[in-house]
């Protein structure tokens, strides 16, 4: 019996998408202090080992940015088996976020609408929480910190913005990822522009001491090739380490106009873009990159390695399939060529 989709996912569906989200973190709180029990409803983890960044993950599957923005499940994302966690996005102040309704599912789809706008509690809480559990224990896995830009900051401050949020969060982070592509705030896409986001990436390497952080970007799928590759170029020569690609994405036209949200669509339907963008990266960029978008199974993820991904990233594979898709992928890619149908 796999527990999430027969047991529990009927029962989250039943409920509005946020509050199944928010329900769902605190499940994982109240059960994270007995790992023994949460891998016996979900199952044990699974070693992969691999070197990236200059540092040691367990497995290449992660948790993406946006399922736990606080920081408040680490040890249990943990327990589930991911090889790694990206937390966040965070920002240098506390922001609620945009007016609910903001999170959507379309079942029949496998998808996701969020319009969310980095809700979050702010970097210096966070910063306290993680001081809090590191000091306790921590993790046995690389944790990074997505970081973005506060609404009402302008695009002309943006760096000094993501600065604050770098320097108070750096002692806890072993990677950071810089959020230039939630479509969710206005302005920000356009700081991935190259003069805009050499701003960005400037200010946090210029700040840094060696020896420096491994920094990815994360970027849109929506961006043309001529400014994906302008991006990931600027990012090679400012000390970024790797790209995520990608974000949610603002074509919806897997979506009937009468069911259509505003916000970033992930699930399925962006599986497409999110292919080609790492198919573009692969062949003419100088940074490795992790895929992340439209991961709904161990097919999708046997595909993003063998296109040359370094590492993978989940979010709205695991709100439809649960946790037992950490250990598909990875017993997918432990089996002989022959037994996999995309191998």
């Amino acid at each position: 019996m796999n527990f999430y989709r027969e047991i529990l996912r009927p029962i989250l569906f039943l409920l509005p998408a946020e509050a199944a989200h928010n329900l769902t973190l605190q499940l994982l709180r109240s059960l994270q202090p007995n790992s023994r029990l949460l891998n016996l409803l979900f199952g044990q983890p699974i070693s992969l080992p691999l070197e990236f960044c200059g540092l040691h993950f367990r497995n290449p599957v992660g948790l993406a940015a946006g399922m736990d923005k606080n920081a408040s499940a680490i040890p249990a994302w943990e327990a589930l088996g991911f090889g790694f966690v990206e937390i966040g996005t965070i920002t240098s102040q506390p922001q609620a976020g945009n007016p609910k309704p903001r999170l959507f599912r379309y079942p029949h789809k496998q998808a996701l609408v969020n319009r969310m706008g980095f809700n979050n509690d702010g970097c210096e809480l966070v910063a306290k929480r993680l001081q809090k559990l590191y000091s306790s224990k921590k993790p046995n896995i690389p944790i990074g910190i997505n970081i973005g830009k506060l609404k009402s900051v302008p695009n002309a401050e943006a760096p000094s913005d993501y600065l604050k949020c770098y320097k108070k969060l750096y002692d806890y982070a072993d990677f950071f990822v810089v959020n230039v592509s939630s479509p969710n705030t206005p302005g920000l896409r356009s700081l991935q522009s190259a003069t805009e986001l050499e701003r960005i990436l400037v200010a946090l390497r210029s700040w840094e001491a060696p020896p420096k952080k491994p920094l990815w970007v994360k970027l849109s799928p929506d961006l043309t090739p001529e400014d994906a590759l302008a991006a990931t170029e600027t990012a090679a020569l400012c000390g970024a380490n790797a790209i995520v690609a990608t974000n949610t994405t603002l074509d919806h036209d897997a979506l009937l106009p009468y069911e259509d949200q505003e916000g970033g669509l992930s699930g399925s339907p962006l599986r497409e873009k999110a292919v080609a963008m790492l198919k573009l990266l692969i062949r003419n960029s100088k940074l490795p990159v992790v895929a992340s978008g439209g991961i709904m199974s161990p097919e999708d993820a046997a595909e993003r390695m063998r296109l040359g991904a370094s590492l993978i990233e989940l979010y709205t594979g695991l709100i439809y399939s649960g946790p037992s898709l950490i250990r598909e992928i990875l017993n997918y890619r432990q089996k002989p060529p022959s037994e996999n149908k995309t191998d």
